[in-house]
């Protein structure tokens, strides 16, 4: 009780004792003992950049996944009320994969792969994390293409791995600085997107295709194939290449294929493929990190994608994603002429620009971000020093062509500002 003189007694609440607070700095001798005996780094700020939403009102030029309007939203929920529904859809499934779900990702390889050479993962990111621990070994390097998506160089080093870069063009990777690389590094993995590359949006040629298999095979490396946005074919595309894994009876290639980008950032199922004694390697990370994917997940992916939905909705999207791609391309040709755009991709979601000399990107994002618009910088897609400033700009996350013109207006206010 208190006793308050002209005021009366009073009940006073029982004091909780103040809980101590915690000595984390242990922490910092004991990663960094580890980081010196086996150096890795984990960095998610390339990956945050992509993922992490804007403010309210700022235009996502940034954006990786396709705009709510462009997702599949009723047919995924359909897909899900039936999968639902399925016999046994909540018991554990088969550790590689439903084998429904493994058959239809091995007829999209194409050639001779089979079922059994397919291992159902959680969706691209997590295929490219096993393929890495399991193809190299901390410590080592590691081959990548240069510029590229700044969440494999993460993965890489995060598994203590060393990127090596190797230039491409608008054809792709360079074959002669690639075997050049090879020889001078000993790396026995070489990690590509030969459709459609992100960020520059270029395609692996024809020709080279079979120059790349040669190459790794001489140098008895492996060569990982992300086929990330296959789905993503804009409508003027032309015919697409097969999977570089259709040709290679070797099992040089290492071959993975995700849905998320076609379907909705949540819709993570994606395939690996290898064939020969490597599967086994693979199969084991998988089960270790993960066990299995979830079988009502795959069960919506096998009601999905053999719905009559599924080609409606893929046809939208390339036809959408080639609007919108035009759109943006025209506005900045327009508005925009400092900005140089040596190539326009026929697939994919984004445009990769190079910024004048002495522009700093940094300057470049932040004064974008007060002008309202969000774009990507390219520092994080090099793992050495990059050639020149570069920012990307995503089309695929905006609703149509008022967000694209009043971004292009936006950005052009912050050229104003960073080149004044």
């Amino acid at each position: 009780m208190v006793t308050r003189p002209g005021a009366g007694a009073f009940r006073s609440e029982a004091r909780t004792a103040t809980e101590p607070v915690g000595d984390t700095s242990w922490q910092e001798v004991t990663l960094s003992a580890q980081a010196a005996a086996e150096p890795r780094s984990v960095d998610a700020s390339g990956v945050l950049a992509c993922l992490t939403q804007p403010p309210t009102g700022v235009i996502e030029f940034n954006g990786g996944y396709l705009h709510p309007s462009l997702q599949p939203e009723q047919a995924l929920a359909a897909a899900l009320g039936r999968a639902g529904r399925r016999p046994g859809a909540w018991g554990r499934p088969p550790m590689d994969g439903l084998p429904g779900l493994r058959e239809w990702f091995a007829r999209s390889c194409g050639g001779a792969v089979t079922a059994s050479d397919v291992l159902i993962t959680s969706g691209g990111q997590t295929a490219l994390t096993t393929a890495l621990r399991a193809l190299a070994a901390p410590g080592t390097p590691v081959l990548v293409e240069s510029p590229t998506y700044p969440g494999l160089l993460a993965v890489a080093r995060a598994a203590g791995l060393r990127p090596v870069p190797v230039p491409v063009d608008t054809e792709g990777v360079r074959p002669e600085l690639l075997a050049d690389a090879f020889r001078a590094t000993g790396a026995k993995v070489f990690v590509c997107q030969p459709l459609f590359q992100n960020p520059t949006g270029a395609v692996l040629s024809v020709a080279r295709r079979p120059e790349v298999i040669r190459i790794a095979r001489e140098f008895g490396a492996f060569v990982v194939e992300d086929d990330f946005v296959r789905r993503l074919a804009h409508d003027d595309s032309g015919p697409l290449a097969p999977p570089m894994i259709a040709s290679d009876p070797d099992g040089v290639v290492v071959y993975v294929s995700s849905l998320t980008k076609a379907t909705s950032p949540s819709f993570r199922v994606a395939a690996l493929v290898a064939r020969g004694p490597v599967f086994e390697r693979l199969r084991a990370i998988q089960i270790v990190d993960h066990f299995f994917v979830p079988r009502p997940l795959q069960e919506a992916t096998l009601e999905l994608v053999g719905a009559p939905a599924w080609s409606r909705h893929l046809r939208n999207v390339a036809s959408e994603l080639r609007v919108r791609r035009d759109m943006m391309t025209t506005a900045l040709l327009r508005d925009l002429p400092e900005l140089a755009l040596p190539h326009i991709p026929a697939g994919g979601y984004h445009l990769w620009l190079r910024l004048p000399e002495g522009v700093e990107e940094s300057a470049l994002a932040s004064a974008a971000l007060r002008a309202g618009v969000a774009l990507t910088p390219g520092r994080p897609y090099f793992s050495a020093e990059p050639p020149a400033g570069h920012v990307r700009l995503s089309f695929a996350g905006l609703a149509g062509e008022a967000e694209i013109s009043e971004g292009v207006r936006r950005l052009r206010t912050a050229c104003d500002e960073v080149l004044a």
